[in-house]
């Protein structure tokens, strides 16, 4: 019950729920999840921490980024079915839609642009 508690508290947030659609497509790195949701990389980075303790994503870290995707098959039967459902139920919402279509944009800009945009704010 308690994987169940931790998976539904990390779903339980906007900003979180936007962050597991836009890693749907694909590893991302954090600036890019920073560009999309507009937050301070401390509190995107906190978001990616509650997911990450729940199962439902895993990062890497490469040089000087950080990237994240969801949690793969080695991810526990909860955190999967829970994946899908989130995927399923937010297919064709407007909100994730308009995420995908900033993020195309966002994808299209390098790394070091991305962070010295967000340096600036």
């Amino acid at each position: 019950m308690n994987e169940m508690l931790q998976i539904a508290k990390a779903l339980s947030d906007r900003a979180r729920l936007r962050a597991v659609m836009a890693l749907s497509g694909g590893e991302l790195c954090v600036c890019q999840i920073v560009g999309l949701l507009g937050l301070a990389p401390s509190t995107v980075s906190k978001h990616l921490s509650v997911l990450q303790q729940a199962g439902l994503v895993s990062s890497r870290k490469e040089g000087r980024w950080v990237y994240f995707r969801l949690a793969g098959r080695d991810a526990s039967p909860s955190a999967q079915n829970a994946l899908g459902w989130v995927r399923k139920a937010l297919a064709g919402d407007g909100s994730v839609t308009r995420d995908l279509l900033s993020l195309q944009k966002i994808t299209g800009v390098s790394k070091e642009e991305l962070c010295r945009t967000q340096a600036k704010k």
